[in-house]
């Protein structure tokens, strides 16, 4: 146990990790380079929490003896090196939350379809009766999250469902879920991870720490999941799912039949048709079928997997549909903030449609994006600061481009350039932080937008 703990960085994390601190019974610091927003520095000094912004006082930092560190804040960052020079533990807050719940916890991570399937496990298990919790990465920090689930008249929650980001994962030293669910793995955070097998490496961590009494739930068809579980072991059970028939001599906790257009999941075997499923498009077939295999894990029956799998509604800013004005739908996947989640979203287009992207470009390649494009989109509304890729790249795949300024405004002028029956995407492919602070704003904003119309 620790007397004192010194938590870097004011973020949800960092006032998640305080109220679990506080709750253990230690005192807490918390320390920010930056300013900290008002209304979570009140929230921090109402429960006694030590508060420093706008830099870090080397000596107090070190006072401690156990450092929690927010995941935005990166390994090398100067602080996070003062502590280990002084031989203090540096754990990330997902660690600190894990290492003080009793519940078992389920972990799901990947490039993209992690926060769609990290809600519908949860979904699932909830519907099914389970007293399960869900945090991470989604939106609730995991350390509040257990903070606030202590204090109820139950005590800790029996499941905890927990989103978690290659930043989170690259900071654990014990973590080991009981069940992972690891569903694809694309180029993002390159310049965090420094290439793609140090972001595959910090992802893997999801499941380097299991043992045979845990359970992987692994996408089998998908490239570069498959080129690191070449270089990188597990001891877990493994489960594969795959969206085609297996090959001879394999077999999956979950398959989809080409010819028949039915998935299933054997032991005892249950079939569903894909038209069945709340979530639509190859991709979250994936993702309901990696969450049917974890809610059976966890004892969820046939059916209650099907009722859950039938009625989920999706999360606000992935392939959110806000509305359909005079013929042309509106819809906000603000969250897909790399090339591939927005791969994913123009896959999904049936019809002629307005893109808007742009923002903080993470060394992203587009060009995979260009036969997508060119197939369904006709006007690219860019929406950020800096517009000359996008622009270089898409300027022969669509007949027109336009920039603005605001995600109101992008809204408005898709509504201006579309004609009825077709769709305005917002599905950005980049980070949000140069016009907002955050996915979340940039998709408000937009929905107020089209609300507007």
């Amino acid at each position: 146990m620790y007397d004192r703990v010194t938590i870097l960085g004011a973020g949800e994390s960092g006032e998640g990790a305080a109220k679990l601190c506080l709750g253990l019974g230690a005192s807490c610091r918390v320390t920010d380079a930056g300013a900290i927003q008002a209304e979570r520095k009140q929230r921090l000094m109402g429960l006694g929490v030590d508060v420093e912004e706008g830099g870090h006082d080397r000596d107090a930092l070190t006072a401690c003896d156990l450092l929690v560190k927010s995941p935005g804040v990166p390994p090398t960052a100067p602080p996070v090196q003062w502590a280990r020079e002084a031989g203090i533990e540096v754990i990330g807050e997902l660690e600190f939350a894990a290492r003080h719940t009793s519940g078992r916890i389920a972990a799901v991570t990947g490039t993209n379809g992690k926060t769609t399937t990290t809600g519908l496990l949860h979904h699932l298990l909830v519907t099914g009766g389970l007293d399960a919790g869900c945090a991470g990465n989604i939106g609730d920090s995991f350390a509040g999250a257990v903070a606030d689930a202590r204090q109820r008249p139950e005590g800790d929650r029996d499941i905890w469902v927990v989103e978690a980001s290659s930043f989170q994962l690259e900071d654990t030293v014990d973590f080991r879920p009981d069940v992972a669910l690891l569903l694809n793995l694309t180029p993002d955070h390159l310049d965090r991870h420094g290439d793609v097998d140090g972001y595959g490496d910090a992802k893997w961590n999801i499941t380097s720490r299991q043992t045979a009494d845990d359970h992987l739930i692994v996408n089998a068809d998908d490239p570069g999941l498959r080129a690191l579980r070449s270089r990188r072991k597990t001891a877990a059970t493994v489960h594969e799912i795959t969206a085609d028939t297996p090959a001879a001599g394999r077999t999956a906790a979950a398959a989809h039949s080409l010819d028949t257009q039915r998935f299933t999941f054997p032991n005892p075997t249950l079939t569903m048709s894909i038209q069945e499923l709340a979530l639509q498009g190859k991709h979250n077939l994936y993702n309901s079928m990696a969450a049917g295999v974890a809610a059976r894990l966890f004892d969820l029956n046939d059916a209650e997997l099907r009722e859950g799998l039938q009625h989920f509604r999706n999360l606000e800013h992935r392939l959110e549909r806000v509305a359909d004005v005079n013929g042309i739908r509106f819809i906000n996947d603000s969250k897909a903030t790399n090339v591939n989640a927005a791969w994913y979203a123009l896959d999904s287009m049936t019809r002629p449609t307005v893109w808007i992207a742009g923002g903080v470009d993470k060394g992203n390649d587009y060009t995979e994006l260009i036969p997508l494009v060119g197939e369904k989109v006709h006007t690219l509304i860019c929406l950020g600061k800096d517009n000359a890729k996008l622009k270089k790249t898409f300027g022969t795949a669509v007949s027109r481009i336009l920039e603005v300024e605001s995600a109101e405004e992008a809204a408005i002028l898709g509504y201006n350039v579309a004609q009825p029956g077709d769709a305005v995407l917002l599905s950005p492919a980049c980070a949000s932080f140069d016009l907002f602070s955050s996915y979340e704003e940039r998709g408000l904003r937009f929905k107020g937008g089209v609300r507007s119309l």
